[in-house]
């Protein structure tokens, strides 16, 4: 997608950041992006300036890894570049990775370093007697327990459902290795440990007796709890994969956040989601919902208390646990996600509550794309002076939907075509801040002339339209006599009181029965104006009525 984006917004990025041409001599960088300008100019790194290359060729951006080579070894850049301005210029932006990867190569040692040594260690080494008490712990007791509390304690009434097990560690009459056991700690909490164990035997007419074992423990419960958490994870990092997939495959914003609700209740097995978006700081409103709404209205003025960040609240509401998080962009809150499930269920779990944190992130970005398409729509429809509807949205959008309603309820309505007459008079003499007072004031006097139901557009320049859905013929004919009497009020904007300001209207009434088309309608309108300015302006005209359809 091509945008333009002016060179002092590359301030804001923190890396090296340029705009280049096609060629890719620097147009404009950053504070940070002298050197990359020094590497483009001098053509330092190759692949940087083929990938501008291929970008502007092929019309879409391009991102790689660069590595360059410095006196301070190599430097790891990760290089994208985005056409602009239809390929024209492009927009290079870099991060360096080097740190990134040199702790990642760091970590990954450090772990497998410290892998290694718990592995070849021992918490504790024991020996038990005959009577599977024991008679040697080392030095420090294990489980909570000093060494001499563990003197002559059972063995087995530390480990848990020792009925599972065949032979424990501590009573195996052959030799065993890794096996891996829970057992009691002296707090009540349990611990895995990894086994190994040999009996002790004495020899006695050829037959070997059991006089007790020996053996070495190693806890492993944070290795065991970290592989939990570990497969939890990538639990929901899938989960959220899914989610976010589902939001990215909707090409319409609208549609986004309805993906969004309905992937999120399947994805976490919950009975109901519902997302808001914050219209002003403290309201929100419903966007999309998902799952079993009964018994779940009043969430509204419960959410006032999410924070920004990964804040998440829990809510009772009737037979419903919410769990709430606050979505947000740029660190400003801009609505919020909440899941329910059953009160009378468990309390929500970690997961959850992570993976809640995880998609009101994502959606913060959604709800802020959602509103800024609804912006440019906005501005798109819209006159920028008046504020009111344009030329396009008036005659393509709003007057198609309009006639749709009328055909169906069959009442006629009237479209009144106004232009300001001597209106370039204005301008020449008193300048375009008068002129844009005169039509700011008309645009003032119509809204108040009209009624909620009723639509006004600013056409272009000095032309104005406005439809009054329902009305009769009778009725329309009282309302533009009003018009041009209150339209008096204009000549205080007037060049010179010989041409003053005023309005011709051209007034054509719809009447569904005609099956008038839209442009044909127009045309009655325009005509009827147009009579009126040949005929000495400041006046209004009834079209005369449409023809019956053609046979």
């Amino acid at each position: 997608m091509n945008m333009t984006i002016q060179p002092h917004f590359l301030d804001n990025y923190p890396s090296p950041a340029a705009i280049v041409d096609v060629r890719g001599h620097v147009l404009a960088a950053n504070a940070k992006g002298a050197g990359l300008e020094a590497i483009l100019s001098h053509q330092a790194a190759p692949e940087i300036n083929a990938l501008i290359s291929q970008a502007a060729e092929q019309g879409m951006m391009l991102a790689d890894t660069i590595i360059l080579q410095s006196s301070k070894g190599e430097v790891i850049l990760e290089v994208s570049v985005l056409p602009l301005e239809n390929a024209k210029q492009l927009l290079v932006l870099t991060r360096d990775q080097t740190m990134e990867r040199n702790l990642r190569s760091a970590l990954v040692e450090s772990r497998q370093r410290y892998k290694d040594l718990v592995e070849v260690s021992s918490d504790f080494c024991w020996e038990i007697s005959e009577d599977r008490t024991f008679t040697f712990v080392s030095h420090g007791g294990a489980l909570g327990y000093t060494t001499n509390e563990l003197i002559g304690f059972h063995a087995e009434q530390l480990i848990i459902n020792p009925d599972s097990f065949p032979h424990t560690p501590f009573t195996s009459q052959k030799a065993l290795n890794n096996v891996e056991v829970w057992l009691k700690h002296k707090d009540g909490s349990t611990a895995c440990m990894v086994m190994a164990s040999v009996p002790l035997t004495v020899s006695a007419d050829n037959v070997n007796a059991w006089k007790g074992a020996r053996g070495v423990c190693r806890d492993v419960t944070m290795e065991r709890e970290s592989e939990a958490a570990l497969a939890n994870a990538r639990h929901r990092e899938q989960l959220l994969h899914y989610i976010v997939s589902t939001i990215r495959d909707e090409l319409q914003p609208s549609n986004m956040l309805d993906a969004a609700s309905a992937a999120t209740a399947r994805a976490l097995g919950v009975a109901g989601c519902r997302i808001f978006r914050q219209i002003t700081p403290g309201e929100f409103t419903i966007a999309a919902e998902y799952g079993n709404i009964d018994g779940v209205e009043g969430i509204e003025p419960e959410l006032s208390v999410l924070t920004n960040g990964t804040d998440v609240k829990t809510i009772l509401i009737g037979d419903w646990q919410v769990l709430a998080a606050a979505t947000s962009y740029r660190k400003t809150v801009n609505g919020a996600l909440t899941i329910w499930k059953a009160a009378s269920g468990k309390a929500w779990d970690d997961d959850h509550i992570l993976m809640i944190a995880d998609v009101a992130n994502q959606l913060g970005i959604a709800n802020e794309q959602i509103t800024n398409h609804e912006r440019i729509v906005a501005l798109s429809r819209t006159d920028s002076l008046t504020g009111m509807l344009n030329r396009r949205a008036f005659f393509e959008e709003e007057l198609p939907r309009r006639v749709s309603r009328l055909l169906l309820s069959r009442k006629t309505a009237a479209l009144f075509y106004l232009d300001m007459d001597n209106f370039k008079l204005v301008n020449d003499l008193h300048g375009h801040k008068t002129g844009d007072d005169a039509i700011l004031f008309l645009r003032d006097m119509l809204m108040e002339f009209s009624r909620p139901g009723d639509v006004i557009a600013r056409l272009g320049g000095d032309e104005f339209a406005m439809w009054l859905d329902g009305i009769s013929p009778e009725v329309t004919l009282k309302r533009a006599k009003t018009l041009m009497a209150a339209s008096k009020q204009l000549e205080q904007f007037s060049g010179t009181p010989e041409q003053p300001l005023g309005i011709s209207v051209g007034i054509a009434m719809y009447d569904p029965s005609n099956k008038e088309t839209l442009n044909g309608l127009v045309s009655r309108a325009d005509e009827a104006m147009y009579a009126i300015k040949k005929d000495g302006k400041g006046g209004f005209a009834m079209a005369p009525a449409a023809g019956p359809p053609n046979a």
